[in-house]
């Protein structure tokens, strides 16, 4: 059930998350120039508000459309799933997010499955000819199918949320509203269920009493703030780095659409606004809260101007114990169940799906396609390029040796720094949209453990066939990238060899690693959060048993020295599903603790022999054997 709630997490994020720009721009002109934002008072305002509709009800639905279309069947799925999408959007008055969902997915899957079903039938000369047609007449198709089926089913769908929301108000179970208020929000009906039922029947109750709860209950910042605040601290990659901002826009410039899209990557965190929302509004209950008028746009600005003379502890403690549970139970979500990806991603994931559905090797994530016969320069990527990629490379440079090829480069980056004039890339598939990215020119192949790989012996028996009965001098690179650094006792000291660990969390494991770096001079103190951050983006267990805890690319300006910890746990350590009982810390400046990484590939390249070496480890032989004094 997790991997299904992820998977669909994954999907909406690879819809939503490329397209988080275009909802900052609306966000932004929206809380400026519609007539109650910041500057609606200036003359040119009403100009400039008159892209807020258009890009609401058409931009932002077509972006989603066209995304979704994408990740399924490429460049012609993306205009296929914009076409269908505007169908949706003819078909009612209504925001058609849900129907863009719905469309561009369904676009890019009917031009896929056409495609397979013409593959090989195209008579040579007229692949323009069936590729354009099909995509305008399928297009077209779908795009009368959304206005007469997909369209309407979307108008029910939020008619109901509607309706549900009007009977809890009624049946007085304001606490219960919140239940339908957040998932209805995030379907970007917040401004219908505020001004459209709240607001009416705020007025009468304000009219009446001087201020009425109601006009906190879609308006109160607080759910959204929390959300936001938890992905700051347990999110990943990009939707971390991005959440800052939206929290300051949605906190104080009371644009709350700025977050929904956080809650479509992961849908289960919807039940932490939710959660808090409902606490926030018992509070509001229980102190008598509520604001003399709406509150529009919902910012904390707008809340405090709106609250009458004596209200102002019960309205902020409603907001504050709304953040406050929104943030502990979307944290939680995070951690356990959370899952970040970004477009790239999934069209890397596609392919890889497609390749393998079909018995192929990857090529792309990008559809390049390489001369197997030209191959001069492999690049490992990893997020640092100083652990994973390394042992990577180490590993696929041996396998090259034993195999007699030669001729190529194999070296290691991190997967932001990949060199362009490489024509095969080799990284975790997790990072292999980025990579993607970063060298559309190359072949991008994914791999999920760095010290194992079945797609290690595929490559090099593919190099190896294509160097038969040629051959090629060794690369001068290559021989380099085997020697060491100089050795010494400074990369590996006997005190941070720790053998006989009890078995612990794999936070623990690396803060353990972390402490002794900073004890021995190797890093600042602010490295050790590096390396948590560094295990947040993915899981630093990298196969056979082991795992190689270290900083981001960001914090390696905090390393003084070179520097190797090494602790072993016999019982092993349950790493996020994967078994480590080999923990192998690193602080690199430059290329110094290659060797020794080098060696840790030669002893444990397989969970047999991680095991084999974890049991009889002595801190005396492990000193000697990977500083080389062996």
């Amino acid at each position: 059930m997790k991997e299904r709630v992820q998977k669909f997490g994954r999907f909406l994020s690879g819809m939503v998350m490329p397209n988080i720009g275009a909802f900052i721009a609306w966000g932004l002109i929206a809380a400026l120039f519609i007539p109650d934002g910041w500057l609606g008072w200036w003359g040119p305002a009403a100009a400039i508000n008159a892209m807020v509709g258009p890009m609401l009800s058409y931009l932002l639905p077509i972006l989603i459309g066209y995304t979704g279309g994408r990740a399924i069947g490429g460049q012609k799925g993306a205009v296929t799933g914009a076409l269908a999408t505007l169908g949706a959007i003819a078909s009612t008055e209504s925001t058609m997010f849900i129907g863009a969902m719905i469309c561009g997915p369904l676009g890019g899957w009917c031009i896929k499955k056409f495609d397979e079903r013409m593959e090989g039938h195209i008579p040579a000369g007229f692949e323009m000819v069936v590729n354009n047609f099909s995509v305008g007449i399928i297009g077209g198709i779908l795009a009368v199918l959304s206005i007469f089926a997909i369209g309407p089913a979307c108008v029910v769908v939020t008619d109901v949320l509607g309706a549900g929301v009007q009977f809890l108000v009624n049946h007085s179970l304001l606490p219960l509203t919140a239940v339908l208020v957040e998932p209805a929000k995030v379907l970007f009906l917040n401004n219908a269920i505020n001004h459209g039922v709240f607001t009416p029947i705020g007025t009468e109750q304000a009219a009446e009493l001087g201020k009425s709860i109601l006009f906190m209950i879609e308006s109160n910042p607080g759910p959204g703030l929390g959300l936001l605040l938890a992905y700051c601290v347990a999110g990943k990659g990009e939707t971390r780095s991005s959440a800052g901002a939206a929290a300051v826009i949605q906190f104080v410039g009371g644009i709350h659409e700025i977050y929904f899209p956080y809650v479509l990557m992961n849908p289960i965190v919807i039940l932490g606004p939710m959660i808090g929302n409902v606490c926030g509004i018992f509070t509001l209950s229980m102190l008598n809260g509520g604001l003399v008028a709406a509150a529009s746009p919902g910012s904390i600005i707008a809340e405090l101007m709106m609250t009458p003379k004596g209200g102002y502890f019960a309205n902020i403690a409603g907001i504050a114990v709304a953040a406050v549970v929104s943030f502990l139970i979307s944290a939680f979500l995070l951690k356990f169940f959370g899952k970040d990806a970004s477009l790239a991603e999934a069209q890397a994931r596609v392919a890889a799906s497609k390749a393998a559905s079909k018995g192929q090797a990857v090529e792309s994530t990008t559809g390049a396609s390489v001369d197997i016969q030209s191959v001069k320069k492999i690049v490992f990527a990893c997020d640092a390029g100083m652990g994973s990629s390394a042992m990577g490379a180490t590993m696929l440079r041996n396998k090259l040796k034993d195999a007699g090829v030669t001729g190529i480069e194999v070296i290691h980056h991190p997967v932001s720094e990949i060199p362009g004039d490489c024509q095969i890339v080799v990284t975790h598939h997790e990072l292999s949209g980025r990579a993607a990215q970063r060298a559309p020119q190359a072949r991008i192949i994914p791999i999920k453990n760095f010290m194992g790989a079945p797609e290690y012996n595929d490559l090099v028996h593919e190099l190896a066939e294509a160097q038969k009965g040629g051959g090629s001098a060794p690369a001068p690179a290559e021989e380099k990238a085997q020697e060491a650094a100089p050795q010494g006792e400074t990369l590996l000291e006997r005190k941070n060899i720790v053998l006989g660990c009890a078995p612990v969390t794999p936070e623990e494991a690396i803060k353990a690693c972390g402490r002794r770096m900073v004890e021995s001079g190797y890093v600042d103190e602010a490295y050790i959060q590096g390396m948590l951050d560094r295990e947040a983006s993915f899981s630093v267990a990298i196969g056979s048993h082991v795992a190689i805890p270290h900083g981001t690319n960001d914090v390696k300006p905090l390393i003084k020295r070179t520097g190797v910890v090494v602790m072993t746990y016999p019982e092993g350590i349950d790493w996020n599903g994967d078994k480590v009982k080999l923990v192998v810390g690193i602080a690199a400046k430059g290329e110094e603790h290659l060797e020794v990484l080098g060696r840790i590939v030669a002893i444990a390249s397989t969970d047999e022999d991680t095991d084999k070496l974890v049991a009889s480890a002595d801190a005396e032989k492990l000193f000697t054997t990977l500083n080389g004094l062996a």
